[in-house]
């Protein structure tokens, strides 16, 4: 940093039984190239039933415990910060020790309301968590300067219009960061990536924990689309070919369930076919993460893709189900 006093900022760390990954997080913050002086550091903790809030007290942090979603959690944060540039570190992130200081200095321009850093792979030793965080670097990799929208895994966004737009939709558990940069963009707003700040992201290490995540990604998301159709077209980030990857799921279930009746069997042909196809998308584009990264474990992408679009599918119908009976949750 120079010689001039940099911008305060509140960092706010959102938690939830993150044990295995918070005392990294915290200690990755305050090993921050930046003045204490100038650092608050907020964790909200959802009322976690580990060790995730004794953890949190071994740092100099305020810490509050509140049956708050991440979106909540946030607007919470957000009414005792002290200042009005927000740092969003997830829980299972860590960021490098340049992270802030080569973010802060964007928002010096009035038109930019939010800049994010590049996203790496914490627990590589894991091979499912490496693939994972393969397909993310690759598709990060895709953005350019100025984005419509970014994850708060790591995130800094100015609190004055965060606060104009309305804040977080706490209706949304996940998705809620793409809905605000939506609106914030949407009304003129930049937000910017800078792939040269890393954050080291904890992803997840088995197919189970990545089919759980990846449900609620697809109950939110139709949530999501339900309130802005404009993205059903998808972004850089998630393109439309994944948007209609779950649609290509319910193809497949069908037509195998209307070819059941032995007149209209040919209609297995039409499903087996689709699934091939599927299948074989899969396997070109885990082979190109393969030959990019230099990895043979990027082909586990073929089994992950598979779970992505099937969570996504049963999301999406758990949510449209619920819409239908009237329950908006």
């Amino acid at each position: 940093m120079d010689d001039i006093s940099p911008p305060k900022v509140s960092i706010l760390v959102a938690t939830l039984n993150s044990e295995r990954t918070i005392d990294e997080c915290l200690k990755a913050i305050f090993e921050l190239n930046y003045p204490k002086d100038s650092l608050e550091i907020i964790v909200i903790d959802g009322l976690s039933k580990d060790a995730t809030v004794k953890i949190a007290q071994k740092y100099p942090v305020k810490v509050i415990s509140a049956p708050l979603n991440a979106p909540a959690a946030y607007n919470y944060a957000m009414k005792i910060v002290s200042n009005d540039i927000l740092g969003f570190i997830d829980a299972d992130a860590k960021v490098e020790k340049d992270w802030l200081s080569k973010l802060v200095t964007y928002l010096d321009d009035p038109q930019v309301v939010g800049v994010s850093g590049g996203i790496e792979t914490w627990n590589t030793e894991n091979a499912w968590a490496r693939s994972i965080g393969f397909d993310l670097e690759n598709r990060y990799a895709r953005l350019k300067k100025s984005v419509v929208r970014v994850a708060t895994m790591n995130l800094l966004m100015k609190k004055s219009v965060i606060e104009e737009v309305g804040g977080f939709d706490e209706k949304l558990p996940s998705q809620y960061d793409t809905d605000l940069g939506f609106r914030i963009t949407s009304r003129g707003y930049k937000i910017l990536f800078e792939p040269s700040a890393k954050c080291y992201h904890f992803n997840r290490p088995t197919v189970s924990s990545y089919f759980r995540q990846q449900l609620q990604y697809g109950k939110n998301t139709v949530k999501l689309y339900f309130k802005h159709s404009k993205l059903i077209k998808g972004d850089k980030i998630t393109d439309f070919g994944m948007n209609i990857q779950p649609l290509l799921i319910l193809a497949v279930i069908s037509f195998f369930l209307l070819g059941l009746p032995e007149l209209l069997r040919l209609l297995w042909y039409v499903s087996a076919f689709i699934l091939a196809f599927i299948f074989v998308y899969y396997v070109f584009s885990a082979v190109k993460l393969s030959i990019k990264f230099k990895d043979a474990a990027a082909m586990l992408m073929v089994v992950l893709y598979f779970v992505r679009s099937i969570a996504w599918f049963t999301g999406a119908v758990i949510t449209t189900v619920r819409f239908l009976v009237g329950d908006r949750r």
